[in-house]
């Protein structure tokens, strides 16, 4: 689970390190691989480690109260460090992190959910509410593009409801997908075999087949000719709707014609891109719960960096936006590859936990014990 997150973690800082197109305009193949992907398996992560908090079985009525106090907390202390980071250039890094914490407080009530029921919502979801996103969008207004920042709590509270929940980069809505999906397989016996190679080959089978059916559907049913044919009436040229296709758009699409819910395309939050990127996460998490055993030394450091990515990303906007970022696109990324993977395997090996994962633990548990210390509870292991 760590080393999957600390895969997560590398892909989205070459998103924001490294250059998504080349100097014939391609997109560069680290952007194919980890763009959006990167941030999808972090929200997945986000439900898995929700289920390691809660015990990895269904809350019982009496219990809620407690989890809902400590899962709030957590999300207060990953809201607040996002909103620190919100002066920082969106050009760069899109925080995801207040979004993020959003996706913790709408957890609350899926945590009373069974194992069963969560892949179906999850489903529904990913299915649902796209479609209904895609029809009240036009009279919202429009993401501001910004990283979220303190101020609009103040002085735009409605604006920034709306882009947090259904118009951001990543609206929390649709992203319900992702978390309660994500408790599901948390509760699964991850430790067998079986339960690995299911991952894998669902995983695989999910991704492959939403990449299918987007491709028929653009080319072979004549989607694409209708977004180039529709661009005009949601203000886009022809240039705009190929980038949109390959680069992928800021969380959601024009809402011109419904076949922009065909696309795959990143950050599009259509149903085949959560279908496709909770199938690419699945597989993956899979992959290295088979690599596991066998190949476990060699994802120590990968690992240990994905014990601690709040602190990690939190140190990568720092540098990226930061007078010591006088680097190249390569050589800052490799820069940065290797003091985190080193700052990690040496912190986790003194310390343990990082910095910013034992103040949301803490929290967390500080909030369980306000609202009920009875002995018992779950124990808080998981890391945001």
């Amino acid at each position: 689970m760590d080393a999957t997150r600390g895969l997560a973690l590398l892909g989205m800082m070459a998103v924001h390190s490294l250059w998504a197109y080349d100097d014939n305009g391609e997109v560069t193949w680290h952007y194919a691989l980890a763009a959006g992907q990167s941030a999808a398996t972090f929200a997945l992560l986000a439900g898995l480690g929700i289920a390691f908090m809660t015990g990895r079985r269904r809350v019982e009525p009496g219990e809620w109260k407690p989890t809902a106090a400590s899962l709030a907390a957590r999300a207060g202390v990953i809201a607040a460090v996002g909103l620190f980071l919100g002066w920082t250039d969106a050009s760069l890094a899109t925080v995801i992190l207040v979004y993020y914490a959003v996706l913790f407080l709408l957890a609350i009530p899926v945590v009373l959910l069974s194992t069963r029921v969560l892949f179906a919502v999850g489903t529904a979801i990913a299915v649902v509410v796209p479609v209904l996103s895609h029809l009240v969008r036009p009279a919202l207004p429009e993401a501001s593009g910004d990283n979220i920042a303190l101020g609009q709590v103040f002085t735009d509270p409605v604006g920034l409801l709306l882009e947090l929940t259904v118009t951001g980069l990543y609206p929390a809505l649709p992203w319900m997908a992702y978390i309660c999906i994500g408790i599901a397989i948390g509760r699964l016996r991850l430790s067998e075999h079986r339960v690995a190679v299911r991952l894998l080959a669902v995983g695989s089978a999910v991704a492959v087949g939403a990449w299918v059916l987007s491709t028929l559907l653009l080319k072979a049913f004549g989607g694409e000719s209708q977004l180039y044919a529709t661009a005009a009436q949601s203000g886009l040229s022809e240039t705009d709707v190929s980038d949109l296709l390959v680069f992928g758009s800021g969380g959601t699409t024009p809402t011109g014609t419904w076949w922009w819910l065909a696309t795959t395309a990143p950050h599009t939050s259509t149903p085949l891109d959560l279908a496709y990127t909770i199938g690419v996460s699945a597989a993956l998490l899979g992959g290295l719960l088979l690599l596991a055993r066998p190949a476990g030394k060699f994802l120590l450091p990968i690992a240990a960096a994905g014990g601690m990515t709040l602190t990690l990303y939190t140190a990568h906007v720092l540098f990226i936006n930061s007078p010591l970022d006088v680097f190249s696109a390569t050589s800052g990324y490799l820069l940065q590859l290797v003091a985190v993977l080193a700052f990690a395997v040496a912190w986790r090996m003194a310390m343990g936990r990082g910095p910013l994962e034992q103040l949301a633990a803490d929290a967390a548990r500080r909030a369980r014990r306000a609202v009920h210390g009875r002995a018992g509870a779950p124990t808080d292991t998981s890391t945001p």
